[in-house]
């Protein structure tokens, strides 16, 4: 039995099914965790969100900003859904739409295993937040998507303001604690989050850090897996894993195999088109 955590997918399916295959996963003893980011710019996030919710009892998965971002898209109306890019429309008009989306609704921001020993985020934590403090303010908003009150948090989720802070309330509270799990890369000891900076350690401005490297911050009690970073690439230290390796940007799918022993699996990800922009939102 093993249990892999796989970096941002970003709708690359093709790349999934070579990592599948590489690991050699088998449904009957294996686990999956997905580090969020399952769809957008790939071209095939239909056919990846299928397979994963095919996968679903067999996985874990954390959401990212952009599959919250498709979440959002979800309720406007079809001329704005019309829209978006040709990618996210075959997810919004597929005839298992309403099946896919409600799927994507249940699952996490942030996930524990205490037993495997590791926990795992789409972007980050904020400076001050144990394990066990962010376990409760991934609740908050998990209860909010799965429930009455989807439709007013997808509604008033964007924007960078305000910073965490544990005295907000409503909106703002929970506009901040996405922002946090699936924004952050650099932030200042207070918590502020450098939302321009998004290059490798060395770029960023002064007296932003590397999120899990903050002057001070609150000791994590399990190792802390995440993607989001796709200009960081694979980095393992300081008690975090970072597996984002650019698969939708020509770079890598990255599974690492969890457990006494880390074991890491890679595969080619997708040939952007030559005129592709580089980002990483």
């Amino acid at each position: 039995m093993a249990t892999y955590a796989i970096g941002d997918v970003q709708g690359c399916y093709d790349a999934l099914q070579r990592l599948l295959e590489k690991i050699r996963f088998d449904p009957a003893v294996d686990r999956l965790w997905f580090c969020g980011d399952l769809v957008n710019r790939g071209g095939q996030s239909l056919e990846t969100l299928r397979l994963v919710h095919s996968l679903a009892i067999h996985s874990t998965i954390v959401l990212g900003n952009h599959d919250l971002s498709l979440l959002a898209i979800s309720t406007r109306r079809e001329a704005d859904q019309r829209k978006v890019n040709p990618d996210l429309q075959r997810v919004l008009f597929a005839e298992d739409s309403a099946q896919l989306i409600g799927w994507l609704r249940q699952q996490k921001l942030f996930h524990v295993d205490r037993t495997l020993g590791f926990a795992m985020v789409h972007a980050g934590l904020a400076p001050k937040w144990t394990i066990t403090l962010a376990e409760a303010r991934a609740r908050e908003v998990e209860e909010k998507l799965r429930g009455d009150g989807f439709f007013k948090l997808v509604k008033n989720m964007y924007g960078d303001k305000p910073a965490w802070s544990p005295k907000l309330t409503g909106v703002d509270r929970h506009r901040a604690i996405i922002n946090v799990f699936t924004r952050l890369r650099y932030c200042t000891p207070g918590g502020r989050i450098g939302f321009e900076d998004k290059g490798r350690p060395g770029t960023q401005k002064p007296g932003m850090y590397p999120w899990y490297e903050v002057p001070g911050h609150a000791p994590r009690e399990l190792p802390v897996v995440f993607g989001h970073w796709s200009t960081l690439g694979l980095f393992m230290g300081l008690g975090v894993y970072a597996i984002d390796t650019g698969a939708v940007w020509g770079g890598k799918l990255t599974a690492m195999e969890l457990g006494p022993e880390l074991r890491l699996h890679q595969v080619p990800g997708r040939d952007p088109p030559d005129n592709a922009p580089r980002g990483d939102d």
